[in-house]
């Protein structure tokens, strides 16, 4: 497992951006795909973003589209949210996860076995 801590949280209000980011230990990070999942209050956490290894492929959910962007820097152990426009919904706990043992760029949490703690973002309206 890698260990990965999440910064860039905070209190904005609607339509701002943010950019989230998890920097994670050891040198395997280069060949792991990563995530962004988030969890808001009383709710089930969702996929957010997944980025492969070498950043060629991304996938994102609906409500990420357009707005979201994932990116990463190798040579950083480091991977991105960039959230623009944000909404009211996107208040949430953002966690950074990493999948140690395969190469798929998946959508559901079963695929990720090392998870940050957590970033709060907090949009107001």
């Amino acid at each position: 497992q890698v260990q990965l801590v999440e910064s860039g949280g905070g209190l904005v209000q609607a339509g701002s951006s943010l950019r989230l980011s998890c920097t994670a230990s050891g040198r395997a990070f280069s060949y792991y795909p990563m995530a962004w999942f988030r969890q808001a209050p009383g709710k089930e956490r969702e996929f957010v973003a997944a980025i492969s290894w070498t950043g060629g492929v991304t996938n994102y959910a609906d409500s990420a589209k357009g707005r979201f962007t994932i990116s990463r820097e190798n040579g950083k152990n480091t991977v991105y949210l960039q959230m623009n426009n944000l909404k009211f919904e996107d208040t949430a706990v953002y966690y950074c996860a990493a999948n140690s043992f395969g190469s798929a760029v998946a959508d559901n949490r079963a695929s990720y076995d090392s998870w940050g703690q957590g970033t709060q973002v907090t949009v107001s309206s």
